[in-house]
């Protein structure tokens, strides 16, 4: 930080925040703002769990990078902030010892850049690069010198910067399957259940695809590594996208049948004990993966009269045959 200050209230108050359920935001005066009344969506987000700081520039995250973050006994404040200041080798000053003051070079502990995001916050270089991936800081964020050099010419006075602590990250990977990591608790104050796993994942459409075993031995690794379940898609069922997803795993399409048949009007009948379903047109096998009913794709035709398959863009679109 520009002028670091290792104050015990402000740690404490921090570390409060970060376990609250509701993020604080940062207030400021409407004579004073600076946020640009029409923002393009450039924005920096950074989540102390994982260590990451991701830049979205016109709502597309673009980049991430990683950081280190403030260290257990000196946590990285949550909360809302904004860029204010940009600096081209800081000069930094010991809060315990201000005559202790060390000029721009190799010996700066800030590096050569730094974006000041409020009070005594701000993120910067280093020049301790070892340090990255890890909770070392005084509360100010932490980068390779070549990363917060691209990141200070990417943003401006203004940027939004929000921060959390989320062990729970769900994201679609580079091939389209959903993905997700459950981080370690260096903060000691988000402990996380099956069933916080379980919505995260029913919101991405996933969560049938993943029993609870596997979630309880994800969280008790906690590791931060990927865990890959399933690709997503879209239905467009007569022109019409539904609101129910079908599934890809290990090569096998899965559609939800009994929303499926909803949507058409068509009564579907459920032999639990035999593990299948039948309609006027034909019987299929079923899986019931946590009370949602999925039909393999290639019975689609013969149990619930329609055409068509995947059309691209994630997406597989049926048409009634009559």
């Amino acid at each position: 930080m520009k002028s670091i200050r290792n104050l015990f209230g402000i740690a404490t108050m921090a570390l409060l925040l970060m376990c609250s359920v509701a993020f604080a935001a940062e207030k400021s005066d409407s004579s004073t703002e600076i946020i640009p009344m029409v923002n393009d969506g450039t924005k920096i987000v950074i989540n102390l769990a994982n260590r990451g700081l991701y830049l979205f520039e016109r709502g597309e995250k673009t980049r991430l990078y990683p950081i280190a973050c403030g260290a257990p006994y000196d946590p990285t404040p949550i909360g809302y902030y904004k860029v204010v200041e940009k600096t081209v080798n800081p000069t930094w000053q010991d809060s315990r010892d201000p005559s202790s003051v060390i000029p721009a070079g190799p010996d700066n502990p800030l590096g050569y850049r730094w974006i000041g995001i409020g009070g005594y916050y701000g993120i910067h270089g280093t020049n301790n690069p070892s340090s990255i991936g890890s909770y070392a800081s005084r509360g100010c964020i932490r980068m390779l010198e070549k990363d917060v050099e691209e990141l200070f010419d990417r943003v401006a006075v203004g940027t939004p910067v929000e921060i959390f602590y989320n062990r729970i990250v769900v994201e679609k990977a580079s091939d389209d399957r959903v993905a997700y990591y459950i981080y370690p608790d260096s903060y000691n104050c988000q402990p996380i259940t099956v069933e916080q796993v379980n919505n995260w994942l029913r919101g991405f459409g996933v969560s049938g695809f993943e029993n609870d075993e596997a979630i309880l031995n994800k969280i008790k690794a906690s590791d931060g590594l990927p865990t890959y379940i399933a690709k997503v898609y879209r239905i467009n069922l007569d022109g019409k996208t539904m609101t129910s997803k079908a599934v890809e795993k290990e090569g096998m399409y899965y559609l939800p049948v009994q929303q499926m048949a909803n949507e058409m009007g068509l009564p579907i009948f459920y032999d639990k004990d035999n593990g299948i379903v039948t309609t006027s047109y034909g019987t299929a096998a079923v899986y019931d993966f946590k009370g949602i009913l999925y039909l393999n794709s290639d019975d689609a035709e013969n149990v619930l009269n329609v055409y068509g398959g995947k059309s691209g863009n994630m997406t597989i679109t049926y048409h009634r045959k009559n």
